[in-house]
């Protein structure tokens, strides 16, 4: 098989703020869990002791929620349930998600993988606010009950599971996506799967993030969105600015000037 050549033509860099509308649950280890205390707890940094939006929880929802969207065939088993991979490059040059997101390494067809997500850390200013409000149960969170009925004996059976407070802000967050050019790669066609990332935060919105969303945790809003851009001949110079949006609806609003913002950027520095 002959080598494959691709060049990097530039990064687009979108960040934000994500607040909690509802309680965030986004789980951690159990381990250690005294008896009486909370069932399940969520992550923390370990440093800090701060709860955090662990950047594969963010990127598998946004990857999981598009598929559904785009009606993608759930085809690879992992752990148990399954997800959506390409099996084939005829497939794969036709899948926006594949592309974004990327396949397994065993498959010989794939390019790389244009998103990264950050892990996002939760703002200071929502910490201070927390430590002076002396109103959570554990550090940072909030303990909340919920009840499940045994349906054969109607017995209740409580437990407690540890959120973030609703208002609770993260940020910012980082999404960092590649644009390249050779092999199976088409920057203008990058630049236009920007769109398919905006899709997967629209959906999020839309959703919830973490575990116990049908049950009301998870609701959260982006705020404060800017996007920049590094290209490949200026990448040590300032990142150049592109939009800033108050909300997503704002950048949902004015995507086609962005994209094309982007694209002349990547052509004309790249």
């Amino acid at each position: 098989m002959a080598d494959k050549q691709i060049e990097l033509k530039g990064r687009v860099f979108i960040t934000f703020d994500i607040r909690a509308a509802s309680g965030l649950h986004i789980g951690g280890s159990d381990a250690g869990i005294e008896i009486g205390g909370v069932d399940k707890t969520v992550i923390r940094d370990p440093l800090t002791n701060r709860p955090y939006i662990p950047g594969s929880s963010l990127r598998g929802k946004m990857r999981s929620l598009l598929e559904k969207y785009n009606g993608l065939s759930q085809n690879q088993r992992i752990g148990q349930g399954y997800i959506h991979t390409c099996k084939n490059s005829t497939d794969y040059a036709q899948c926006d998600v594949c592309q974004v997101f990327g396949v397994p390494g065993e498959h010989d067809f794939g390019t790389p993988t244009r998103l990264i997500v950050r892990d996002v850390q939760m703002t200071g200013a929502t910490a201070e606010a927390l430590e002076k409000s002396g109103r959570t149960d554990l550090p940072y969170t909030e303990a909340k009950t919920e009840v499940s009925i045994d349906r054969v004996t109607s017995a209740a059976n409580p437990r407690q599971m540890e959120r973030v407070p609703a208002g609770s802000v993260f940020g910012p967050a980082e999404l960092v996506y590649s644009v390249y050019e050779g092999a199976g790669c088409d920057p203008q066609q990058d630049v236009a799967r920007l769109r398919t990332v905006v899709e997967g935060l629209q959906l999020l919105e839309d959703d919830y993030l973490g575990g116990l969303g049908s049950r009301g945790s998870g609701k959260v809003t982006l705020q404060q969105i800017k996007l920049t851009v590094r290209s490949r001949r200026k990448y040590l110079d300032a990142p150049a600015e592109v939009a800033d949006y108050a909300d997503l609806k704002a950048m949902v609003s004015g995507l086609d000037d962005a994209l094309a913002a982007v694209r002349h950027l990547l052509e004309a520095e790249g």
